[in-house]
């Protein structure tokens, strides 16, 4: 068995100081044996306003955020999956893609995924946000990566309410998928929990939250409550709701490929697929009626 981490921050408006805390928790997660580290969502920047993460915008593969996330593997020779990173749009100036990119233990770039679903929501009638204002949907939904962890899926906070991504990642392999968050107090005190546990079951994979938590320049707060579920849907350790933490937990996949054999949802899934499949060939002709 191998650890895996998700660190808990509470960013601010200040990268400088985000990244001195990303650096001491990361630090603090190698000494105590992770091989892989989830940041949160925005763990280098939490605004005081939405569109301050666009002036702070990187180019893919180069800029200080992604500089220091590589010089962190390298020095601890550990896989980090960088929250969410603001990257620039090749067509759009005023808005970011919020990607997820994964380096290795040799501080390179292995992967990398866009947040495909924005947070366009109404949470009150005093609280909503309108992400796609300042942020640009990825267009792949799948992304998995090799680790020396296990096959890993990546997605991004809003991402955990659409199951259909979670079972196509474990159809494309994942074994442990990471959700980089920053949810609301009160979505995750109604979903968080609910939701992590739902997606570690419906694809019998680790699910590792790595959350914000506690309030934020500008007022914002966040939910905390950072968890890591085993593909049974048990939550292994789970943060407080505010401040900075790290969570660990063992990856056991051989556990895992046992539950998967005793109860085959992914195989009876398919079966099923091909039946509706089978029926509507069947059914897709033209109908006539005796009168």
């Amino acid at each position: 068995m191998t650890r895996i981490a998700a660190i808990q921050m509470c960013s601010s408006h200040n990268v400088s100081d985000n990244l001195a805390t990303a650096k001491m928790l990361i630090a603090e997660a190698a000494e105590h044996g992770a091989k892989l580290i989830v940041l949160p969502e925005m763990f280098a920047i939490m605004g005081a306003s939405a569109t301050d993460k666009v002036a702070l915008k990187e180019p893919y593969h180069s800029g200080h955020i992604q500089t220091f996330l590589a010089e962190q593997a390298r020095n601890h020779s550990v896989w980090i999956v960088g929250g969410t990173i603001p990257i620039s749009c090749e067509a759009d100036d005023s808005r970011v893609r919020a990607a997820s990119i994964v380096f290795n233990a040799a501080g390179n770039i292995v992967a990398r995924y866009d947040k495909v679903h924005l947070f366009d929501v109404v949470v009150s009638e005093t609280e909503s946000y309108r992400e796609s204002d300042t942020t640009e949907p990825g267009s792949e939904h799948v992304v998995v990566v090799d680790t020396p962890v296990g096959k890993l899926g990546l997605t991004v906070c809003y991402d955990l309410r659409f199951p259909e991504q979670f079972i196509a990642l474990q159809k494309a392999g994942a074994e442990i998928i990471a959700v980089p968050s920053a949810f609301t107090v009160k979505t995750g005190e109604a979903h968080w929990a609910l939701l992590t546990r739902a997606r570690a079951v419906d694809t019998f994979c680790y699910v590792v939250g790595a959350c914000q938590g506690g309030e934020h320049s500008g007022g914002r707060k966040t939910y905390g409550h950072s968890m890591i579920v085993d593909p049974w849907g048990v939550i292994q350790e789970e943060a407080p709701a505010s401040g900075n933490a790290v969570i660990y937990s063992e990856i056991n996949l051989v556990a895992l490929s046992e539950i998967r054999k005793r109860v085959p949802v992914a195989a009876h899934r398919e079966a099923a697929s091909r039946r509706s499949e089978t029926m509507g060939a069947k059914h897709s002709g033209p109908t006539t009626f005796g009168l």
